[in-house]
């Protein structure tokens, strides 16, 4: 079983924040497999879905990302589920707009959701997939830049890059991590290149 976890904060004032790309990363891997993330259990949204015979649960905590935590380690503990078959997806100020990053375990990188799950989990070796939001033009990033909207031409890249995170969950989930970081990392580094 797998559990792919989609980072974000609960409520329509934040649908639309650089923060919120991993709860839309989740909503697109739903679109795709015909799945109602919906079911209110453990402070999250659940959906489960069926992928090459393994069953996957799509979850958006419904805490606020500061506690993601909780959320994960609620529904992790009652299935079972391996932390290593974690997928957590979230937004990053240390990748540029639309570049997307998978990875195994390391630290949280100033991403207080992904310290929460660490600190909850007691286990650094879930995967991550990261979606680039990029900084300001100047200075350190302002606490409210992830919580903001971005405009419109950074809103598109953004939205092709959380369809590219998509792509790479499933690939992650067909064919292993491994494979998945070679494919998505490598081609992220070289050119941006087309959609898989």
């Amino acid at each position: 079983m797998w559990l792919v976890v989609g980072l974000g904060n609960p409520g329509r004032r934040y649908r639309g924040t650089r923060h919120n790309a991993g709860f839309r990363v989740v909503d697109g891997l739903a679109a795709r497999w015909d799945v109602a993330v919906s079911r209110e259990v453990h402070q999250a949204l659940v959906g489960e879905a069926r992928r090459d015979g393994e069953r996957v649960l799509l979850v958006k905590p419904q805490t606020y990302m500061n506690e993601s935590g909780a959320a994960v380690a609620s529904v992790q503990r009652f299935f079972r589920i391996d932390p290593q078959h974690v997928v957590v997806v979230h937004d990053g100020v240390d990748l540029d707009i639309g570049r997307v990053r998978i990875r195994s375990g390391g630290r949280a990188g100033g991403n207080r959701g992904i310290a929460s799950i660490i600190e909850v989990l007691g286990d650094p070796g879930f995967l991550r997939v990261k979606v680039g939001v990029g900084r300001p033009p100047v200075g350190p990033v302002p606490a409210n830049w992830v919580l903001s909207v971005p405009p419109a031409a950074e809103a598109e890249a953004l939205a092709e890059a959380e369809g590219r995170a998509a792509q790479g969950v499933e690939l992650l989930l067909a064919e292993g991590p491994e494979r998945a970081m070679n494919r998505i990392n490598q081609r992220e580094t070289s050119d941006g290149g087309p959609p898989l």
